[in-house]
């Protein structure tokens, strides 16, 4: 699932990666982004943190292409922001933008998404 970019400049060039427009984002996009556990576990990270994010900075048991590939979904769904900065590829959750268009959505998914992940959490001896 694709969506077409905003109207400003993108592309290696700019230090932007292509999105959808606030209008753009459609709910099915964004809700398939989020059914992936990894996804969703990127996002629940990025919910904690007010900066950009690192790619390299996420904990995820996946290798690198396969980390890259969910990037360029939740990009493309409009659930978060790529931006080069040097050489390395910063991120954001575009929160304001989500709840604009879904209000609530965001929220609730990174909420229930705490609740499972402390309820199925192995303890520690």
């Amino acid at each position: 699932m694709t969506a077409t970019s905003t109207a400003t400049a993108t592309g290696p060039e700019s230090g932007v990666f292509p999105e959808p427009a606030v209008g753009e984002i459609r709910l099915e996009c964004v809700l398939h982004a989020l059914a992936d556990p990894v996804r969703l576990r990127i996002v629940a990270s990025l919910a904690q943190h007010e900066a950009e994010v690192n790619c390299v900075a996420f904990d995820v048991p996946v290798t690198r292409s396969t980390l890259t590939h969910h990037f360029r979904v939740l990009r493309e769904a409009g659930v978060i922001r790529q931006v080069r900065r040097g050489t390395s590829k910063m991120n954001s959750l575009r929160h304001d933008d989500l709840a604009a268009r879904f209000p609530g959505l965001l929220d609730s998914v990174v909420t229930g998404h705490r609740a499972t992940a402390a309820t199925t959490a192995v303890p520690e001896d």
